[in-house]
């Protein structure tokens, strides 16, 4: 087919088969689909309408045709953006046009910002503020027309009252049955003035100070006494008071409000409400006489999310709960005042029908322990100075796919990241979509030089005009892959559940299993054959084939003739028994060592053994601990820390895939390439002359139990190529932020030895004292693999590694990663002298040393850790 243009339906399927097969499209589908790529019909229009909602911050999809029944037609959908993750700023900027149909398409278009700007100036010109006495007036008439011999409810907000004009008022004397006043968003700022003056009115129900200069500086004084002088309080500030009643509880239920002020004691004022909004307003018991089915009997809808309720335990609210006989739907914070579980919730409250807007049997089916409806989406919030591309490299993340490229050879190393064109991105969410989506690469030749990428779209439910168009934003991956945790991406999801997992993830942390296993004396020997001749080694290796040219070791293309088996591919019981190796063979690689060489094996090893020590960054297995990650996201957002992380694959080497971002969508989404540890950036790290750099040592492991582990007395810098920056478009650069330039990248070697004399001189350091911190820290490391995996253990392994550290600004050794038969290029190319300054280590001579220590107990140019 390469090359010959399809012009048939056979040869549309023969070609993509693979590509619809994963779609799910309905095979009765696929030749309106090959009839509508080979011409570009994209006939979406005819049938859907675009609109804006949430104030024009997103849009949404709504059916135009009269119906759609399910799978009845396929439409194509335009990528109108396609990109690489480390060149979307750089397209952004020099494509033309393309940050500004992003930002129209994304709903953060620069006019916003000056648009809300004349329209202030509008309002202010065209509104004429009633001055304080004209408003008092209006207020005192308007009772009047409604019947009330006095005044009940005041409201004098937003009327830049002061202290002198609050006195002024002798609101006391001229309202004594006064039951609500609000002095919301005025100036006033003296506590002894405004406690004077409230404390006079005894019959007040209801007090609004909001927004008023006082609070910031008196709170607590003037709740205390104005609470103790007005015994009659049942609101104060919009929270409910320790005297909360009927009054509290009936303004809630909309029976009491400005037009209906009070009951004028008739009896049972609660007894026709059915619905009870009681959120956020820092109830701390329920235990009260007006909440109570006497007063409400026919309440079937409460929320009580938003308040502590710390003065009932779990057991006294479900026993308050339990009397209402028609409470069919609840909504509350979950983790909360009900405990941990939406289930143990249900199983204590059977009656009811809704938990959060959720269907219960939906929860008892799915196991689901927390559970939202009301979850609000993430709406771009852009700043004033931010520019159009800052907005749309913010806002990308809630609409941005990706696909991976792939042909019979080979899988691309990194993903490309696409927006769909208007239609297809104003598709919203929906756990029962009425519509699938999915890409699609259309391939006119018949090969992937041809292609084209298309989303497809069709309708997997039957729809009627006017419904809104929705998919799965996380179609196929359940609860078992996080999706409530991965759905904070688009939502906002319950904070404080996040928060509670990662508070006990963190007391677990702190945790120390293990103590620190003793300096043991050296016991493995030299493996020299007792009749002298060499020691065979098989290796796939050129720098050991050229480089390992000492007498005592001979190469063998024979692997099963080999003593020593010398690899750089993973050895299993499989690949032993193709090529013929047997357990009496020596091989460069230990039992279960991807708990050292796998980041997020690393990570979880090191945390076993010591919990969180200093030297390891706070790291996630985004795949496992998502839900605790988030938790410590929204701690460091709500506390002000830095945020910034540094997403990596892993099990991949060079960076690839790698990315630093402070954006919570983006690391989400991030997941959907591949398994990725998430770490804290060290934002402040030590730089050399402006630049970033990182430590690679090499560490020889004769022995894991007991421990021998070998430190080479050489190491090497590696530096970035630009001058370090927080700046937030910096993190697109890789020459500013990684320091691997081996691979096609201007590499700038630098002597370690010139290097460590000028860091000195630049820090006023000495760099034994930092070396000795690094020895320390490298021994930890493989100390926690021999006290977390014992069946390391293995007298036929001997083994080298590369062991990556980066320093902070402190100086103090942060571990990056493990690696496994590390590249070695620099060790063979540069002489270097040993950190001691006491010798020099050849380049040639490096694997000599290697295969010296390792294989006969011999110790020149390592430092035993």
């Amino acid at each position: 087919m390469a090359n010959k243009k399809i012009s048939s339906l056979e040869d549309f399927v023969k070609v993509h088969g693979i590509l619809l097969a994963a779609s799910g499209l309905p095979q009765k589908l696929y030749a309106s689909l090959f009839r509508k790529l080979a011409s570009d019909t994209l006939d979406g229009g005819a049938h859907f309408q675009i609109e804006p909602c949430d104030d024009a911050r997103r849009r949404r999809l709504v059916l135009t045709s009269e119906s759609m029944p399910k799978d009845s037609d396929v439409f194509l959908i335009d990528h109108a953006w396609t990109f690489r993750l480390p060149d979307a700023y750089k397209q952004l900027q020099e494509i033309p046009g393309l940050a500004e149909r992003m930002g129209s398409l994304m709903c953060v278009a620069t006019d916003l910002e000056g648009k809300d700007g004349v329209e202030e100036e509008e309002d202010a010109e065209n509104y004429e503020q009633l001055s304080v006495d004209q408003t008092l007036e209006s207020e005192i008439r308007s009772a009047a027309d409604k019947g009330y011999d006095s005044l009940r409810w005041l409201e004098l907000e937003g009327l830049g009252i002061d202290a002198d004009t609050f006195l002024s008022l002798h609101l006391p004397s001229k309202f004594q049955d006064l039951l609500a006043l609000s002095l919301f968003g005025n100036k006033l700022e003296s506590a002894d003035v405004v406690i004077q003056e409230v404390t006079k009115l005894k019959t007040l129900k209801a007090l609004w100070l909001n927004d008023n200069p006082v609070l910031q500086e008196s709170e607590g004084r003037l709740a205390d006494e104005i609470l103790q002088s007005c015994p009659s309080l049942e609101i104060y500030n919009s929270c409910f008071t320790p005297n909360y009643g009927l009054w509290a509880l009936g303004f809630c239920g909309d029976v009491f409000g400005k037009d209906n002020p009070d009951y004028d004691q008739q009896d049972q004022p609660l007894r026709n409400v059915t619905s009870l909004d009681l959120s956020n307003r820092s109830i701390h018991s329920l235990a009260n006489k007006a909440f109570s089915v006497d007063e409400l009997p026919l309440l079937s809808h409460l929320n009580i999310r938003g308040n502590p309720l710390d003065q009932n335990s779990v057991g006294e609210l479900f026993q308050v709960l339990k009397l209402f006989p028609s409470l069919s739907s609840l909504e509350v914070d979950i983790p909360g005042p009900l405990g941990n579980s939406a289930v143990e919730i249900l199983e204590s409250l059977p009656n009811l029908s809704l938990l959060n807007g959720v269907d219960t049997a939906k929860i008892f089916e799915n196991g689901k322990h927390v559970v939202d409806s009301m979850i609000q989406p993430r709406l771009p919030e852009p700043k004033p100075e931010d520019s159009l591309i800052d907005r749309v490299l913010g806002a990308m993340w809630l609409y941005v796919m990706n696909y991976r490229l792939a042909d019979e050879e080979k899988i691309d190393e990194t993903s490309l990241w696409y927006v769909m064109d208007e239609l297809g991105s104003a598709l919203g969410h929906s756990d029962e979509p009425n519509f699938k989506v999915a890409p699609f690469l259309f391939m006119p030749s018949g090969n992937l030089d041809s292609a084209v990428s298309y989303s497809i779209m069709w309708p997997i439910k039957s729809c009627h005009k006017g419904d809104e168009c929705t998919r799965d934003f996380l179609s196929g991956i359940g609860e078992d892959k996080h999706r409530s945790a991965r759905l904070t991406a688009w939502f906002h999801t319950p904070e404080n559940y996040f928060i509670h997992e990662f508070e006990k993830y963190q007391q677990n942390q702190h945790v120390k299993a293990f103590k620190s296993l003793p300096l043991t004396p050296t016991i493995s020997q030299s493996i020299r054959h007792n009749d002298g001749s060499p020691l065979l080694v098989h290796t796939d290796l050129p720098q050991v084939e050229e480089f390992l040219t000492r007498s005592e070791f001979v190469l063998t293309n024979e692997p099963k003739d080999a003593d020593i088996i010398w690899t750089s591919m993973q050895v299993d019981e499989e690949v032993k028994k193709a090529v013929g190796l047997t357990d009496d063979q020596y091989i460069n690689q230990f039992p279960f060592e991807a708990c050292l060489v796998m980041k997020h094996h690393l990570a979880e090893t090191i945390q076993k053994a010591y919990g969180s020590p200093e030297w390891l960054q706070p790291t996630y297995n985004l795949e496992t601990e998502l839900t605790q990650f988030i938790g410590d996201y929204c701690v460091r957002k709500r506390d002000g820390l830095n945020n910034l992380w540094i997403l990596k694959p892993w099990n991949m080497a060079r960076t690839i895939d790698t990315s630093i971002t402070d954006n919570l969508s983006a690391i989400i989404r991030m997941m959907e390439t591949g398994p990725k540890i998430c770490q804290k950036y060290i934002e402040h790290p030590a730089l050399f002359k402006g630049k970033k750099f990182d430590l690679r040592y090499v560490v020889l492991l004769r022995s894991i139990d007991p421990l021998e582990i070998y430190l080479t007395d050489i190491f090497w810098v590696r530096l970035s190529n630009n001058p370090y920056s927080l700046e937030k478009h910096s993190f697109f650069e890789y020459e500013t932020h990684f320091t691997v330039m081996n691979y096609g990248r201007k590499l700038n070697h630098k002597p370690t030895s010139e290097f460590v004399r000028e860091f000195e001189q630049e820090h006023n350091v000495k760099w034994m004292d930092i070396h000795e911190k690094v020895k320390q820290v490298i021994r930890q490391v493989f100390e926690a693999a021999a006290l977390v995996h014992p069946e390391m253990k293995s007298d036929k392994s001997r083994a080298m590694y590369g062991v990556d550290v980066m320093l902070d600004s402190s100086f103090q050794p942060k571990i990056l990663e493990v690696t496994y038969c590390p590249d070695c290029m620099r060790a063979c190319t540069y002489d270097m002298e040993t950190i001691n300054g006491k010798g020099i280590v050849k380049a040639k001579e490096f694997f000599n040393y290697v295969f010296g220590c390792l294989f006969l107990g011999e110790t020149s140019h390592v430092t035993p850790l």
